[in-house]
């Protein structure tokens, strides 16, 4: 056993959540451990949609990495849906400007570049090839991490401050007994990723709500895009007889859809067939949960890299004046409780009920529905999509009313047009 290291904040997990916590920690001057399982620094998450929320943007441009996200060919990202309405398209804002954007960029080139960000930022101690083993504990709030290499070194270290970014599965969640609550996610997801695929001009993500199935198709770095069907659990059964077969149908389908015959396939397809949505309490004395540690939600939504930049800031925020005052640290991380339950409760609650793979509930239709037809509506369903608006925002009185009079506006519209062309009987 080596001795005791002792740190302001100990991370474990160097993924997204976990490097953004460490530099924004390693700027402000702390001194961070950051510790992660994986034995080599370009090691990366492989199922991810690859597509980062446009709220997530204010982040990443905070932690310089904007620049090299798109030096590495990075994609400005928006998104265009499909709906047996029609297509929701954003149009530019009104008075000028551009309409907010995030980026896709796989995470093979992400993560390792956000590690080495991490890194080098002074202060930070990036420690790779160490699995937690036990929590420590000091008058009761965890006060550091038991660590062991694959080579049997242990480690412990001890931290004002603990930070879980482990991921979904999380150890330190486990070992702290903060246990996830889960939520059944009734689809099922095979995907791939493709070479030249030719998309719309200036498309730079497309979502397909099938009504239960959906599907994606966005482009990242490279020319590489990944495109994806989530699809309702009774039909696992088809697919599992000839996964490869079902899934160019389902794709060779889509309104709009990408052409695979015509693109390099550069991945087996891949399946992935339980992917539960779970949730977590997102702080306890001494210890707080970041990225999808303290929340995951159905994947066909692209939050997860988004909630993963915004929940360490958020963390970081609440959390610093208290460190660097050396005060009481439980009530800054209820702070960042309250603020991650009151910006991501609701989506989360919104996308779970989703995945049940239901039909589309009444206000769903009637806003989708009129964002085919009506920009303002679109903007509004694509800003609450990209994270940009809440729930509350997007299902407000003016919100749906607006809707509720763009349909029935059109419907009018309709039913004249219809008229026009009925025939006239001719005077006797």
């Amino acid at each position: 056993m080596s001795g005791r290291d002792d740190f302001d904040i100990a991370i474990v997990g160097a993924g997204i959540a976990g490097c953004t916590a460490a530099r924004l920690y390693g700027e402000l001057g702390f001194r961070v451990a950051l510790v992660d399982r994986r034995t080599e620094i370009d090691d990366y998450k492989r199922i991810c949609t690859h597509f980062i929320q446009p709220s997530a943007t204010p982040v990443i441009d905070r932690l310089g990495l904007a620049s090299l996200i798109e030096e590495a060919g990075g994609v400005r990202n928006s998104l265009e849906t499909w709906t047996r309405w029609g297509w929701i398209r954003v149009s530019e804002p009104e008075g000028g400007g551009s309409h907010p954007f995030g980026y896709s960029i796989r995470r093979q080139t992400l993560d390792p570049m956000l590690r080495e960000l991490a890194a080098k930022t002074p202060g930070v101690e990036l420690m790779m090839d160490r699995t937690a083993e036990n929590l420590l504990s000091t008058e009761g709030r965890f006060s550091g991490v038991s660590l062991r290499s694959s080579g049997g070194v242990r480690q412990r270290i001890s931290a004002r401050l603990l930070v879980a970014a482990d991921g979904r599965d999380s150890r330190l969640g486990e070992l702290a007994g903060v246990r996830a609550r889960q939520r059944a996610n009734n689809r099922f997801t095979y995907f791939a990723y493709y070479r030249n695929l030719a998309h719309a001009p200036g498309m730079t993500g497309r979502m397909w709500v099938l009504e239960p199935d959906t599907a994606i198709a966005y482009p990242n770095d490279e020319d590489i895009s990944v495109v994806a069907c989530f699809v309702d659990k009774k039909r696992l059964p088809e697919f599992k007889r000839d996964p490869e077969a079902s899934f160019e149908k389902l794709i060779g389908s889509l309104p709009g859809g990408p052409s695979l015959s015509e693109a390099e396939r550069v991945s087996p397809l891949l399946g992935k067939l339980q992917m539960p949505n779970h949730s977590r309490r997102t702080a306890v004395p001494g210890l707080a949960f970041v990225g999808d540690a303290a929340m995951a939600s159905d994947p066909l939504w692209a939050v997860g890299c988004g909630w993963a930049f915004q929940s360490a800031a958020w963390l970081v925020d609440s959390t610093t004046e208290p460190l660097m005052a050396e005060k009481k640290l439980d009530a800054a991380l209820r702070r960042y409780r309250r603020k991650h339950r009151s910006e991501l409760l609701p989506f989360y609650l919104q996308s779970a009920n989703f995945s049940t793979a239901r039909g589309l509930l009444p206000h769903e239709k009637l806003l989708l529905s009129s964002a085919t037809k009506d920009p303002v509506t679109a903007r509004r369903f694509t800003a609450f999509g990209e994270g940009l608006i809440g729930i509350g925002e997007l299902l407000s009185p003016w919100s749906l009313g607006r809707a509720l009079r763009v349909r029935v506006a059109h419907r009018v519209e309709d039913q004249r047009s219809d008229v026009g062309t009925w025939p006239v009987r001719a005077k006797q």
